[in-house]
């Protein structure tokens, strides 16, 4: 498949616009994205130039995009990048869009509470499932050194 892959880190700028379409929910917003850049000169990071990107999501993206973000929120945005030209009264446009796989905020520049959303109910289970036990975190302990006789001596199999 020949689809350009782009990971775009940048603010949100606009609140997101859910709808619920035949094909399923939908959402978009804009995401600001401003290059920055060491200014010697200066001795300080300067702000570049910014671009907007329309960021589109669907299924359960749009719904959770849409209730987990706001204007200014530091997102990280991955997916399909699409570029359109198009006039209007006379001028060229162009437009990017990128239809998102993947969006979570920028844990670099903030934190975040996790939550789970629900999975839509298809049946009520009869019962809970149990609970997985912990794993076990330690690392095991080396196995002792075999001593250097033990090592160097060939061991003969019959």
């Amino acid at each position: 498949m020949n689809e350009t892959l782009v990971c775009a880190v940048g603010n949100v700028a606009t609140q997101p616009v859910y709808r619920e379409l035949a094909a399923g929910p939908s959402a978009r917003f804009r995401l600001a994205v401003t290059s920055r850049y060491w200014d010697r000169e200066k001795n300080t990071w300067t702000d570049g130039h910014t671009n907007f990107f329309t960021v589109w999501a669907n299924r359960q993206l749009a719904t959770n995009a849409a209730t987990s973000l706001t204007v200014g929120d530091p997102v990280v945005v991955q997916g399909r990048l699409k570029v359109r030209t198009e006039t209007r009264e006379g001028q060229q446009w162009a437009s990017a869009d990128i239809d998102a796989v993947v969006i979570g905020h920028d844990l670099a520049r903030g934190t975040a509470a996790f939550r789970r959303t629900g999975k839509p109910d298809t049946a009520t289970p009869a019962s809970p499932a149990p609970p997985r036990p912990e794993p076990n975190w330690e690392t095991p302990a080396e196995p002792p050194a075999e001593s250097p006789a033990a090592i160097a001596e060939p061991v003969a199999v019959t």
